[in-house]
């Protein structure tokens, strides 16, 4: 009886010698992953916030508009066939059979026009769309346009376009994805009506 008793007593003291964590660490674990959740999910909102944040300015919704508009005409004719263009089918041709662009490139470079013409008109993720129209400017400038020099083909001289509107899109671009969308859109609305970090941290240090 002495060797059993005595294996028994061997397992307890090693058994007191193992570090106790594992309970500490069974609340731990669950604790930081939860944590890291609420942090991803709360830089995702912020993320979000920071994309439509805006002020109520007119002047910025003048120049939204006025560019809305403009590649609104252009995103039609590529897209749906209007205004005496050949539609997605023969633009979709033309980009990727005569100007050798690829069909994701040249698919994307329509659906930023149109899609984006649109956003900018009601205002709505207008960084994002604004973003799109100023990639296909780049884009064009750089692939086609910078060969005919700056100005427009004013006076029928010219082989081609030059790049003078391809700037001012840009300029236009670049103050709205600085200012966002102004007043009368849907990224104000929703910026308005979502309660800011700031005025959460004072609320809490209020109560």
């Amino acid at each position: 009886m002495a060797k059993p008793v005595r294996s028994r007593l061997d397992r307890l003291v090693e058994e007191s010698r193992q570090p106790q964590s594992a309970p500490y660490l069974s609340i731990v674990y669950p604790l930081a992953a939860q944590s890291g959740c609420d942090a991803g999910h709360s830089g995702r909102k912020k993320m979000i916030r920071t994309i439509i944040s805006t002020d109520d300015s007119i002047a910025t919704t003048i120049l939204r508009l006025v560019l809305g508009v403009v590649f609104f005409a252009h995103g039609a004719q590529k897209m749906l066939g209007w205004f005496g263009g050949f539609g997605f089918a023969g633009t979709m041709g033309f980009f990727t059979g005569t100007m050798h662009i690829p069909v994701p490139l040249a698919f994307l470079a329509i659906c930023a026009e149109f899609f984006g013409a649109m956003g900018l008109i009601i205002g709505f993720l207008t960084r994002i769309a604004v973003f799109g129209i100023a990639t296909n400017m780049v884009v064009a400038i750089a692939t086609v346009h910078h060969d005919f020099g700056f100005f427009m083909n004013w006076n029928g001289t010219q082989k081609g376009e030059g790049f003078e509107f391809h700037l001012l899109a840009l300029a236009i671009a670049a103050f709205l994805m600085i200012r966002g969308a102004g007043a009368f859109s849907v990224d104000h609305a929703l910026s308005t009506k979502a309660p800011s970090y700031g005025g959460a941290r004072s609320g809490l240090k209020q109560a």
